[in-house]
């Protein structure tokens, strides 16, 4: 059962709010293991904050389909909301194995490991 939602509205501007904080954490220089993680979170297109808001636009679809239909709201509304739903889901399709990658990337293992070995025979050729 879901929880029941208090305001509706303060709820989406929170999580406005609260991506904008994120897109100025990213852009103001966060480390880049932090961005890896992010993204990761972010994208992932079943748990991460662009499966939900596909999932959210795809439920925004079906429930204004009614007012569309009673005229209530311009039919061609209705229908880039579920275009716009419809693209959503395919950009999770196309960043779904990228998303593995950005979260793979953000585990300290991996960002110790993803050093190429080049770097490190540029470093020793610098200090001969």
């Amino acid at each position: 059962m879901t929880r029941p939602v208090p305001n509706p509205v303060h709820l989406a501007e929170d999580i406005s709010t609260h991506l904008y904080a994120l897109s100025e954490y990213v852009d103001q220089g966060a480390p880049p293991e932090a961005v890896a993680r992010v993204l990761g979170s972010v994208l992932d297109g079943h748990d991460g904050l662009l499966g939900r808001l596909t999932a959210f636009v795809e439920t925004g679809s079906r429930a204004t389909r009614k007012l569309a239909e009673e005229g209530r709201l311009r039919p061609d509304a209705w229908l880039a909301l579920g275009r716009a739903a419809n693209d959503l889901v395919q950009l999770c399709v196309e960043l779904e194995d990228h998303a593995a990658d950005f979260k793979r990337l953000g585990t300290p293992q991996a960002a110790s490991a993803s050093v190429p070995p080049i770097a490190s025979a540029l470093v020793a050729r610098r200090h001969r």
